[in-house]
Formats: structure tokens, C-alpha cells, sequence
């Protein structure tokens, strides 16, 4: 009996670790510890889950746009029909495919409003506009669609809501705040499980405890490190990779020699609070009782949301370059294409470029360096580039005090 016990312990111990073989990764330097761990299985189940759906060709912009035949159009009312009713016919697939158009329309009159779901499927297009135009410091030039979240349901799979308060028992020792109450957003352990409204909704610091004795340095406690341990172990799940795909092993903290992937997402933190607080917030109103959280909050977006478990949404499938009406507001926009062109000036190790507008001769105030860091520029009307200002101390060239043509 007591070696049947013993054997249960043991399976029950093993039950919570995966079974090998495992796959690891060099992306680092050798000996340093960065690798990424990966397991085949489940790595082949994800494949599956992350593929992208075959676009329908565009229709062209040819003919007349659906502004002038549909009513009530008060978005791509500057499409053409035909690329109008692909982007529908594909939203009705990524979001919706049993539904179809009813999901969001009233069969007996198309240009009713009187549904909440097509009043949050305008907003969700204009949402998915402003990050694919907005966030490329996050989402590059692969950008997103309806379906990098809805992956063909009507409600993404991977949402959250804000948690009520969990008091102990009469509340005499204060609230849990999360903390001992299992939960899939951190891995069934006993970190916080709502590391999300802190961070993704309030733009509290993400911080771990200071290396220094209060109050010196950071202040910050050891229930503002659990709640950021809460938050990272949810981006590991959500990404499906271990903590060196963003961090250093050799100093967790510091931004020097870490991945790039850091960077990028640091800005997936921010794009995050700022699509949950101006635009899933902004439907408060709209979404009915049934579809709100235990606090009455809307559903609101985290890292798992778009990635689902793999370190690129779809792996990486570029899907806004097939519907570039998802990609930019033509009705904000002052200018629809740019591109870089070099400037006339340059100088050794560092070259400048001038965004200019396709359409239009006038240069758009943005810079971008290569090997280099802007320190200041101003406006010429000449093509010399003088800037008619007063030079401090004068210079090789220069007839006067002034910086003429």
C-alpha cells in the first residue's frame, strides 16, 4: 500500500511537467543561458491554430463607391462596391462564419443601426486602422485584421475582465488582491491574477523590488513585484516562449545587450492600454448586460489576445497587406503614401532621410536616422539649406554674422 502511494505522489508530482523530448534554441551567445525552450507537440498544435485564412481577391476600385449605392455606410463609404463587399464577406468569415452578415445586420434592413454588434464592428474597424497605422512600433508592416483576434469566433477566445475585490473573510486583513486564487492568466499559481487592470488598463510602473534598503532607490514593494511577475509569466503564456526571448540572463533589468524584442514589447504593453481605454471603454454603453463583466466592465485585450500562443500573431502571416483599406483612415489622413528620399545634405556615418509625400511636393516633418541621432533642423526655403539665422561665431564661408542663401 505504501508503495502504491508513493507512486501516485510521484505521478501526481510529474503530472505538472512535460514530458520530453524538448527542443532548445541559441539566440544569444553561447554559455549565457539565452535559449528558447520549446516542445515539439505543442508547437504542432499551435501550427494549426495560427493559420492564416486565403484572402479573396480584391474586386479593384473601379466603378462606384459604396457610399453612393449602400446607405448608412459611415466607413469604406470610399470603397468600390466590389472591394466593400469583399472586406464584408471576409469579416463575416473571420468573425462570424455561421451567423454571416445577420450577426451584425437586420436581414429586413441593412443600414439599421438598432444592433450592438455592428456599432462595435464599426469601432473595432476603425481600432484595427489606428494600430495597423498607429502602433507599427509594435505590429511593423505585418499589421492586423478581425481575424488576428477572432480566429472565426464572434467573441476572441483569449479576453479579460476586471476582478472584484477578494477580501479575507470579514476584510480585517485586507484584500487578497488576487493572490492565492489559481487562475489560467498566471499559470494556476499564487501570483495576482488580474496582473492586467494595473498595467494594461492604469498605466501603473511595472517594477520589481530596489537592490536597496528603504526608502532609497526604488520604493517599489514586494506586492508591486508579484503583480509584475503576474504580468510576465501571462506575455511568456501568451507568446508561447520563456523569458530570454526579451530578457537579459545576465541582468534581468537592464536594457543593454537584452533582445530586441524588448522594445518592441514595451510598445505592445502601451498599444495595449491605450486600445483598452479608447476604444474597448468607449463601448461601455453599447454593450449589453450578458456581455460585461462581474463589475459591469466591458471585455477588454491583453498579449494573448492577438499572439494566442505563438511569438508572432500567425505566425507572422502578413494579412493587412491584402486589405489595405484596414490599414489607414483616408478621411484623417492629410497625405495617403510616403516614402524616404535621401536628403540633399548628408554627412559621413550618418544618413539622413526626409519623408516626403508621393502626392505632393512638400516634405512632411519626420525624420528618420541611419547610424545617427538628430540633435536639432530647421525650415530653408534655399536649396542650400541656409536658415537666414544669426551664427553664434561666425564660420568658413560665411560673408556676415547672418547664415544667408
Amino acid at each position: 500500500m505504501r508503495i502504491f502511494l508513493t507512486l501516485c505522489a510521484a505521478l501526481l508530482l510529474l503530472s505538472g511537467c512535460e514530458r520530453p523530448p524538448t527542443d532548445a534554441v541559441q539566440h544569444g551567445y553561447r554559455g549565457t543561458g539565452m535559449a528558447q525552450i520549446y516542445n515539439p507537440r505543442t508547437l504542432e498544435q499551435q501550427a494549426s491554430l495560427n493559420e492564416a485564412p486565403v484572402p479573396i481577391p480584391s474586386a479593384g476600385s473601379e466603378g462606384p463607391k459604396a457610399s453612393q449605392i449602400y446607405k448608412n455606410v459611415k466607413l469604406l463609404g470610399d470603397l468600390s462596391v466590389g472591394d466593400f463587399t469583399r472586406l464584408m464577406v471576409s469579416m463575416s468569415t473571420w468573425i462570424a462564419p455561421e451567423q454571416s452578415c445577420n450577426y451584425c445586420h437586420n436581414p429586413a434592413n441593412f443600414a439599421d443601426d438598432s444592433m450592438y454588434t455592428k456599432v462595435v464592428a464599426r469601432r473595432m474597424i476603425q481600432m484595427t486602422r489606428h494600430i495597423n497605422s498607429d502602433w507599427k512600433n509594435h505590429v511593423a508592416e505585418t499589421g492586423v485584421t478581425c481575424y488576428t483576434c477572432h480566429r472565426g469566433q464572434p467573441v476572441p477566445s483569449q479576453i479579460w475582465f476586471t476582478k472584484a475585490d477578494q477580501p479575507y473573510g470579514s476584510n480585517f486583513m485586507g484584500d487578497k488582491a488576487g493572490q492565492n486564487t489559481p487562475d489560467r492568466t498566471v499559470n494556476l499559481s499564487s501570483l495576482p491574477n488580474d496582473p492586467f487592470t494595473p498595467f494594461l488598463l492604469k498605466a501603473e510602473n511595472i517594477r520589481v523590488g530596489g537592490t536597496t534598503a528603504l526608502p532609497t532607490g526604488n520604493r517599489q514593494s514586494i506586492k508591486q513585484t508579484e503583480w509584475t511577475y503576474g504580468l510576465m509569466t501571462h506575455m511568456s503564456t501568451a507568446l508561447g516562449v520563456n523569458c530570454t526571448y526579451c530578457h537579459n540572463t545576465r541582468s534581468f533589468q537592464t536594457w543593454e545587450g537584452g533582445p530586441t524584442q524588448r522594445v518592441r514589447a514595451w510598445y505592445g504593453i502601451r498599444m495595449a492600454r491605450d486600445l483598452n481605454n479608447d476604444y474597448m471603454n468607449s463601448l461601455a454603453q453599447v454593450f449589453p448586460a450578458h456581455r460585461k463583466g462581474e463589475l459591469g466592465d466591458v471585455a477588454k485585450v491583453n498579449c494573448g489576445t492577438c499572439h494566442q500562443g505563438a511569438y508572432k500573431p500567425l505566425y507572422g502571416a502578413q494579412m493587412a497587406k491584402d486589405f489595405p483599406e484596414l490599414r489607414s483612415d483616408p478621411a484623417s489622413a492629410a497625405v495617403a503614401a510616403f516614402c524616404l528620399v535621401p536628403c540633399t545634405s548628408q554627412w559621413t556615418g550618418a544618413g539622413l532621410l526626409r519623408i516626403r509625400a508621393i502626392a505632393s511636393s512638400a516634405p512632411v516633418d519626420r525624420f528618420r536616422l541611419d547610424r545617427g541621432r538628430l540633435f536639432a533642423f530647421w525650415v530653408s526655403a534655399s536649396p542650400t539649406g541656409s536658415s537666414n539665422g544669426y551664427l553664434g561665431a561666425g564660420g568658413p564661408g560665411y560673408r556676415d554674422a547672418i547664415d544667408r542663401p
